[in-house]
């Protein structure tokens, strides 16, 4: 098919994206030809998709966050239905706490800059140790225990301008922490379905409880760890917040 050099990147994968995740279905997406083959298409656009081409301009190096001013921004890129888009700009040092997408895609592609990604699951299985014979330090509150959540550590990976997409299932690698590595860092993000807590599509915030061996080291730039651990659901925590800037590269419209 020749391409069509008068629409642009974005409005390309924004298309993409609303024919990959039109009616999507959680429970097939295994066996679903047309949605992987359609999902195979939408990461080779984001893999081409650089920071030129939604005219986002690199933030400073050194650029550090004060107190009045958000460690994370946000710019949204268009919503419909089936999903959202938009770009998250973190500034050095910032982190996007870890969090899920209940029910939800995600798609991410580095613009500039590096992040480092951990991937959990939540388990099923009963864990191997219940917490009432699991010690806590500082012990857990009584309103706490239902709040505990067993989860596995899948991986931790570095991701540049020059990685491929990372892609998160419903199913799979759900729930993550995005942390800046050695400076400012902006990447494209795709939720599908958006968030809709009426829907019991809602953000949810995870700490973790105990230390999984070597899963803050920054020695190793992709490492599938496959650990158990013990994740506790809290409220968004102290100190992030995201700010809000307005999108002003090609327009994107249905």
């Amino acid at each position: 098919m020749p391409r069509d050099n008068n629409t642009s990147l974005i409005q390309k994968i924004a298309s993409q994206a609303n024919i990959t995740f039109k009616d999507f279905n959680a429970s097939a997406i295994g066996d679903n030809k047309v949605f992987l083959d359609n999902r195979g298409d939408l990461i080779n656009l984001l893999t081409e998709v650089r920071a030129a081409d939604l005219k986002i301009a690199q933030m400073k190096p050194n650029g550090s966050h004060s107190d009045q001013s958000p460690p994370v921004t946000y710019m949204h890129i268009c919503e419909t239905e089936s999903f959202s888009m938009g770009v998250f700009l973190l500034n050095s040092g910032a982190s996007i706490p870890l969090h899920d997408h209940p029910g939800m895609n995600g798609m991410l592609k580095v613009l500039y800059g590096k992040v480092s990604i951990r991937c959990f699951d939540l388990l099923d299985k009963p864990p191997a140790q219940s917490e009432s014979e699991t010690q806590f330090d500082p012990p857990l509150l009584p309103s706490q225990k239902d709040c505990l959540r067993r989860a596995v550590l899948r991986a931790t990976t570095w991701f540049t301008h020059d990685s491929s997409p990372c892609i998160l299932t419903p199913h799979r690698e759900n729930l993550h922490q995005i942390d800046a590595v050695d400076g400012p860092a902006v990447f494209l993000d795709i939720l599908a379905p958006p968030y809709d807590p009426e829907d019991g599509r809602d953000c949810h915030y995870y700490q973790v409880l105990q230390t999984v061996p070597d899963a803050d080291s920054k020695v190793e730039p992709q490492k599938e760890w496959e650990e158990e651990t013990w994740l506790l659901e809290i409220g968004q925590p102290d100190g992030f917040w995201c700010g809000g800037e307005p999108y002003l590269g090609p327009k994107v419209s249905f």
